[in-house]
């Protein structure tokens, strides 16, 4: 287990890197790693899950179930006129008060992320399948509560591009640049399946809020898109299995592969898998686009994955180990082609396109 001087370390970090998209949490972080106190709290967590963010997560949590108002003032996705005074000290009694709440919680939870913007980023790319092969069969892997297997919900305005899409209560905002490939309807979605070790079922409140908790409260539009995405979701339930990203990948592209062309899709989720995984999973696609045509649409960080075949630019995994990489890898007969097509914002909100 790390020492305390290690989690100070990790708040005080994190309240540099989040300074831009996440002021809140950027102040109390900073304020947290002088804090021994508040600092220990994370010690609950198991060692792998002892970060920030994981904190900040079981602290909103409790505001969004309505408790704690003194703090909730603070929070712009609570409080229609957030403080801006110094948050800390009503953050530092919140949390001691509540240390076996957020002890308990921390123990066992984990930060989900089920970031439906990705899905602006993967449309052009399946846009481009569906143009080769026709409809579509989604199956994404660690899909989390399966959100993402909803995109054909979702309205779409690209910058420039338009509108693309349904008229919907989740709109995606993304601006492209590079003469990104825009398609002009959404692509026939024939079957969509999602696979997760761990799936969240987004028709139970207190796992619908923990998934909300995970995201940062100063951003105040994926807030507002993801809770409509779980209304959409809560009307039309997404196929979502509990399964094995390697173990379970076969048998449920070949499922899928009777309604329409498999297409497998995975974003910001292989760096959870050790590099050994990694390779597996590799060459687990390998042997499925051996015998059939498959495409795979991959929006990760080069960096944390090294193991995917995905181009690289000169010096770009030493600059940026947050950079998303948008690629495109086919087999068709039997040959693989790999294709990086785009860097992308990890939530969807710009598009910089590469690729042909």
């Amino acid at each position: 287990m790390p020492d305390l001087s290690e989690l100070q370390l990790r708040f005080h970090h994190f309240g540099q890197a989040a300074t831009p998209r996440a002021p809140l949490y950027a102040r109390l972080s900073s304020a947290i790693a002088d804090d021994p106190a508040v600092v220990s709290l994370l010690s609950s967590a198991p060692e792998v899950q002892q970060n920030p963010v994981l904190l900040f997560a079981a602290v909103h949590s409790l505001l969004l179930a309505g408790d704690g108002p003194e703090l909730a003032a603070f929070y712009p996705n609570l409080a229609a006129n957030p403080s801006t005074s110094d948050p800390f000290p009503a953050f530092r009694r919140f949390a001691l008060d509540r240390q076996d709440a957020l002890r308990g919680v921390m123990s066992w939870r984990t930060t989900q992320t089920n970031e439906v913007g990705r899905c602006a980023s993967f449309l052009p790319a399946l846009g481009m399948v569906a143009d080769e092969c026709g409809a579509l069969a989604l199956v994404d892997v660690g899909t989390s509560g399966g959100l993402n297997l909803l995109l054909d919900q979702f309205g779409y305005q690209y910058l420039p591009g338009g509108m693309v899409g349904v008229s919907s209560e989740v709109t995606l905002r993304c601006a492209t640049r590079g003469n990104a490939p825009v398609p002009r309807h959404l692509p026939p979605i024939a079957a969509a399946i999602g696979i997760d070790r761990n799936p969240i079922d987004v028709s139970d409140d207190e796992a619908a809020r923990w998934l909300e908790a995970c995201v940062w409260p100063d951003q105040l539009d994926r807030f507002e898109r993801l809770v409509g995405a779980i209304a959409l979701a809560r009307s039309d339930p997404p196929d979502v299995r509990l399964g094995d990203a390697i173990d379970d990948l076969a048998r449920t592209v070949e499922e899928g592969a009777l309604s329409g062309h498999p297409v497998v899709t995975n974003s910001w989720v292989l760096n959870y898998l050790t590099g050994e995984e990694r390779t597996r999973y590799v060459t687990t696609l390998d042997a499925i686009g051996g015998s059939r045509d498959l495409s795979w649409v991959i929006a990760e960080s080069p960096t944390e994955t090294p193991e995917l075949p995905v181009p690289g630019v000169a010096g770009e995994t030493t600059r940026d180990k947050h950079l998303t990489v948008l690629s495109l890898v086919t087999w068709r007969n039997g040959r693989r082609t790999v294709r990086r097509l785009a860097t992308t914002h990890p939530h969807g909100f710009w598009l910089h396109w590469e690729g042909a």
